[in-house]
């Protein structure tokens, strides 16, 4: 996305390999399996993931994509170090602060200069979250959809153009207020099916459009990532309080020791696992631990997953190993 040394910036990179087939309404599928895999115990042998497997390290050109790749004892380690190294040079506090205080004009900076460039429409989402098509058939019945950190729309729009059903409406909200403009701009918002707005997910307020119990998916994908850890658990209260009992959130985000964080320089670290890229916009590397543990307290987890993929650019003989963690949390009264 932005050429910078210290990050690759993709919020909204493909999640599959180059084939794939096109839906009823022909637009392009870029795979047709998920490649995650549930850490959980108890899941093994209960789900089908990623067939594109690196069996000899001498067919690693073959293909531009592998899925579930398993590092060996030498590349973790080598990840551990650049890390720890990472670490030994953190940004100073001083410099710190800025990057706390103007979050939001960082993020409106981005979408200013590249929104139009960089972004492509989440045509995975059927894939990875088939709960979101399943709202989007003709008698799914009333649906209320939220995506937190909508940026230009790339989930919005992509549902509204596959939706047959007349009794959803999708709310989208972002941090950066030339994002919403770009999405209330955008020839296909259509003020009766969706509405887009700012919001800060880490208020200690719902938004005013949205009442309490009332979404039936939350979806948040690489929004997590771009906030301060010591607001995660307001967070999680918003998200609880708009969802409806039996309500889900679709989350998908970087992952510890992605290629994103092994590339960071020395003094761009905030904090443990916490940098800033050269743009100015903030960035965590989650664990499944970790999410377990954040979301585990108000909700059901129905999925926590990895997906390790690695990337081969053929020309460039470059191998990229990427990964992202996904869940999906299911909220009940109980809980």
């Amino acid at each position: 996305m932005i050429k910078e040394q210290n990050s690759v910036h993709q919020t909204d990179i493909s999640s599959a390999s180059s084939s794939g087939t096109s839906n009823a309404k022909g637009i392009k599928l870029k795979k047709d399996w998920s490649s995650v895999r549930d850490v959980r115990e108890g899941t093994e042998g209960t789900q089908v993931f990623g067939t594109r497997t690196l069996d000899k390290k001498d067919n690693v050109w073959n293909h531009n994509a592998w899925d579930n790749v398993e590092w060996d004892e030498e590349q973790e380690k080598s990840a551990q170090d650049k890390v720890r190294k990472q670490a030994s040079n953190p940004m100073p506090l001083e410099e710190q602060e800025k990057y706390h205080r103007e979050a939001a004009e960082f993020w409106n900076t981005f979408y200013r200069h590249n929104v139009n460039k960089f972004f492509k429409d989440r045509q995975w989402l059927g894939i990875e979250f088939p709960e979101l098509i399943a709202a989007t058939k003709l008698n799914a019945g009333p649906k209320k959809i939220f995506e937190i950190g909508c940026g230009a729309g790339n989930a919005l729009f992509p549902l509204l153009t596959e939706n047959e059903n007349p009794e959803l409406f999708i709310y989208a909200c972002d941090f950066s207020s030339n994002a919403i403009d770009v999405v209330i701009n955008n020839k296909n918002y259509d003020p009766k099916k969706c509405k887009a707005f700012i919001w800060d997910l880490t208020s200690t307020e719902i938004p005013e459009y949205i009442k309490p119990a009332s979404l039936d998916l939350v979806v948040l994908i690489f929004v997590m990532s771009a906030i301060h850890p010591q607001d995660w658990n307001q967070v999680v209260k918003n998200v609880y309080k708009m969802l409806k009992p039996g309500g889900l959130v679709l989350f998908r985000d970087y992952g510890r020791y992605d290629m994103a964080q092994l590339r960071f320089k020395e003094g761009r670290m905030l904090s443990d696992n916490f940098y800033v890229r050269g743009d100015g916009t903030r960035v965590y590397f989650f664990t499944s631990e970790e999410i377990e543990n954040l979301w585990g307290t108000k909700f059901i987890i129905e999925q926590n997953a990895i997906d390790r993929r690695l990337i081969v650019n053929r020309h460039r003989r470059l191998q990229m190993y990427r990964i992202w963690l996904q869940g999906k949390f299911r909220k009940v009264d109980n809980k």
